[in-house]
């Protein structure tokens, strides 16, 4: 194993090197910080040093600890971060440390366990560990806010947002920002230093500081936390530990975040969001399609209609420097699709969060266009027409007609047979699906839908695309809806059951929303428009099994001209210009009335029966996603989740809770709502699992 570790003294100055690629993370296991120790100890017996440099080999300094081995035993004979640190801090002979790139979590606290801190610019510096659903568990809830007071430290411990170089020399942080070579400048400052005469300086020594009285401050401060964050316990335990970076002395404050840390690391919550980090790295990875695979390159994007999926399909091309072709019908309807982009844009800029200068940088990228012809030198084109499966014909064989060779040609439909929109080519193997969700230009996740005959480049570069677009891209097999709104559609008809049976819509999203769902189906229904899916609806009538159950509630409710936000009233009521909704008895009997001409007897439904039947829906359409492979793995049906659907993220997704509350105990539910109806039969994938004690995510 190459040696993570290099040291060189250089004209008095022990200059500590690390070098664990990518991100030089402080693995225990591989012997980082062993090796850190190891060559201070060195130093601090070696006569002809008088300070040290820490300073990363490669892009940055460090990206934090190696996150794989949280849970493990400690490695025998190795020294961890806290160990490091502890001895860092008896030693005698100033430290500086020379920060680059994303220096993040164990990073920074090591950094910030040194006495001087030089960065160059464009680093980004930050405490990201709550994200994991865990605190900064090797003094950086005791360091940081000694450096830049309390409030400052709450903001930045408690989101975990990193800062960049110049807002950390404001705040202290860093001491100096260096311009050039990072190595050459950081060596000038420490030997500076040393002509200086400047002292060792310990973070440890200093006192924290805060505006005001404490007590009102961290009371305050404990009741905005407990409401921002609901459903996250991480962000009260840091706001906790750097109370008692103010209160307690530094030994005791440090003991206190380390208990802390050991309760957090073993939260569900923390399990969870640890699953969601890796379930996204993990959704890279294709069996059949190596990571080396060629892609073929995209300097030129087209999409074809201008509404709003296809205007916000070309912000995320133009986002990313990538210019875009544009097509519609008429010059009228491109007119009100840039407008619609312009408008978005602006309001950015009003914002703050965009310069106008890059604004009008990305309008550039675009140009409308009126005929297919003009798109015959795009490396990409997408179509985001209407949903019907004869438009998108038609379409497709227009696009194949002028599409350049090696082209790609995309569909963003979120239901239809890729394969039958495929079969219209001379070219098969170029066409895929790209399910960009709404509002696309907001929305992170990308459904990678591949086809019978996708060909593995197209599959390799489309994952690329979604990571040059900052989406998060998942690959999925074809089948009605997928695996994001297959699953949905289990969840919505299940809800539409439980108000048939006794429930109403507030109870029903009231549940949802406290398992941590911004809106329950009703209200997220609403919100849609109610009239998309009745459109559907009365399309699939004439072919709907009539043995399959079936609830009118929703028709009825439209048949009123409730269509939901937009006209005023759908399962709720809404005053003028306020989307708060208000439960309407108006709708209460439309339901009673509903069940009863069902031959429905109406009885008291528990939020738990709730929760358990449109989670476990969702949970089994999920396994019989795994089964079909349709899905590659139970994580990315997660990811699908988390990134597409508004799943809570401490839950992990669908399929990581399902393992949380163990598939024996899912298993046992479906088995007592059985008597319900067809669909509460267990996959074959669950069964085996929970007979077997296992779980979807290994």
């Amino acid at each position: 194993m190459p040696n993570p570790i290099s040291y060189q003294v250089r004209n008095h100055i022990g200059v500590i090197t690390l070098d664990n690629p990518p991100v030089n993370a402080l693995s225990v296991g591989k012997g980082v910080l062993q090796g850190i120790l190891d060559a201070i100890k060195e130093g601090e017996h070696d006569t002809d040093v008088r300070m040290f440099l820490l300073i990363g080999g490669g892009k940055n300094f460090s990206g934090g600890a190696d996150i794989t081995e949280f849970g493990k035993p400690p490695a025998p004979g190795m020294a961890n971060l806290r160990d490091l640190l502890a001895y860092m801090d008896t030693v005698t002979k100033p430290m500086v440390a020379a920060l680059s790139g994303p220096t993040m979590g164990g990073g920074l606290e090591l950094a910030l366990g040194t006495h001087y801190r030089v960065a160059i610019a464009g680093c980004q510096i930050g405490l990201p560990e709550v994200k994991l659903g865990i605190l900064p568990g090797a003094g950086g809830t005791q360091r940081l806010p000694r450096l830049v007071g309390a409030k400052t430290a709450v903001a930045m411990i408690t989101t975990g947002d990193p800062v960049d170089t110049d807002r950390a020399k404001v705040l202290g942080i860093v001491d100096e920002v260096v311009t050039g070579d990072l190595m050459a400048g950081a060596l000038d400052y420490c030997k500076r230093l040393l002509k200086e005469g400047k002292p060792v300086r310990r973070t440890s020594a200093l006192a924290t500081a805060v505006d005001g009285d404490p007590d009102a401050f961290f009371t305050a401060e404990r009741a905005r936390i407990a409401k921002e964050f609901r459903g996250y316990p991480a962000p009260l335990e840091c706001l906790a530990c750097v109370e008692a970076s103010v209160k307690l002395p530094f030994e005791d404050a440090m003991r206190f975040e380390r208990q802390r840390f050991e309760v957090l690391v073993a939260t569900t919550e923390s399990k969870s969001l640890r699953h969601a980090f890796f379930a996204e790295r993990a959704a890279n990875k294709i069996d059949d399609v190596p990571e080396d695979t060629p892609v073929r390159q995209i300097r030129s994007a087209a999409v074809i209609g201008a509404g709003t999926m296809g205007g916000g399909i070309a912000m995320n091309f133009v986002n990313a420097g990538i210019p875009v072709k544009v097509l519609e019908a008429t010059q009228e309807r491109l007119d009100k699709g840039f407008d619609i982009i312009r408008n978005n844009y602006g309001a950015t800029v009003a914002k703050g969060r965009l310069t106008q200068e890059a604004m009008d940088k990305r309008m550039g990228l675009l140009e409308g266009v009126l005929t297919y012809d003009q798109l015959k030198d795009a490396d990409i084109i997408i179509e985001a027409v209407f949903e019907e499966m004869d438009v998108k014909k038609t379409v497709f064989r227009e696009m194949d007609a002028v599409a350049k060779p090696g082209a790609i040609l995309a569909t963003n439909t979120s239901t239809l047979d890729i394969d039958e929109i495929a079969a219209v080519t001379a070219r098969p193997g170029d066409v895929i699906g790209l399910h960009f969700f709404s509002p696309a230009n907001v929305m992170r996740l990308l459904e990678i839908v591949r086809g019978a005959k996708t060909a593995h480049d197209v599959i390799a570069t489309s994952m690329k695309l979604a990571r040059t677009i900052k989406k998060v891209g998942v690959l999925v097999g074809v089948c009605d809806g997928f695996v994001g709104n297959r699953m949905v559609h289990a969840y919505f008809r299940e809800a539409g059951f439980l108000i048939e049976e006794g429930a109403l819509p507030q109870q029903v999203d009231r549940v949802m929303e406290e398992f941590g769902f911004a809106m329950g189906p009703f209200r997220v229904s609403d919100l849609a428009g109610l009239d998309i899916g009745w459109a559907i609806r009365k399309r699939q009538a004439a072919t709907r099994n009539p043995a399959e159950r079936y609830t009118a509630i929703g028709d009825r409710i439209c048949e009123l001209g409730r269509f939901g936000q937009k006209t005023g009233a759908g399962y709720y009521r809404y005053e003028p210009g306020n989307r708060k909704p208000i439960p309407d008895p108006e709708i209460e009997a439309l339901i009673v009335q509903a069940s009863k001409d069902a031959g429905i007897a109406r009885r008291d439904i528990s939020d738990q029966e709730i929760l358990e039947r449109c989670m476990y829906q969702l949970v089994n359409v999920g396994a019989q996603l795994l089964d079909e492979r349709i899905a590659q793995r139970a994580s990315d049906i997660d990811i699908v989740y988390l990134y597409g659907y508004g799943f809570p993220r401490f839950r992990g997704g669908p399929m990581f809770y399902a393992d949380t509350v163990g598939l024996p105990a899912v298993a046992e539910a479906m088995a007592r709502y059985a008597p319900i109806g067809p669909q509460w039969k267990p996959a074959a994938l669950l069964a085996k699992l929970a007979a077997e004690g296992g779980r979807f995510n290994r």
